[in-house]
């Protein structure tokens, strides 16, 4: 059963910063991309940032250049470390794991929840101004 566990949201003023970690447990495939979403209130959920199985990474322009997600294969973790935080930032954020077949492209730039097949529970980030 694969497991996903956010932690690392909080309340930060604005042009503070945030590290969000995520723990995949469970997950034996090779292929696979993992994503950042968020959803503020009354709004849709979206595409932040992703990782890819091989490195490559992804940005929604309006997080370039003040995120950066990374992750360390060893402890099965992915990371968002989250800089020059804004107020817009403000959101419920969720990791997610896309497990992708070997005859499939990894596209790690679509940033679409479609693409994903397990959520974590989502952790919260508050920036005031």
């Amino acid at each position: 059963q694969v497991q996903l566990v956010e932690s690392g949201g909080g309340s930060v003023q604005a042009g503070g910063s945030l590290r969000l970690s995520c723990v995949t447990t469970g997950y034996t495939g090779r292929r696979y991309l993992m994503g950042w979403f968020r959803q503020a209130l009354g709004k849709a959920r979206e595409g932040v940032t992703a990782i890819d199985s091989d490195g490559n990474t992804a940005y929604a322009d309006s997080v370039k250049s003040r995120f950066t997600t990374s992750q360390d294969n060893a402890k099965n973790t992915v990371y968002l470390q989250m800089n020059s935080l804004k107020p817009e930032d403000t959101a419920m954020y969720y990791c997610a794991l896309a497990d992708v077949p070997n005859w499939a492209p990894l596209r790690v730039s679509r940033l679409s929840p479609a693409q994903y097949n397990y959520w974590g529970q989502g952790t919260q980030v508050t920036v005031s101004s």
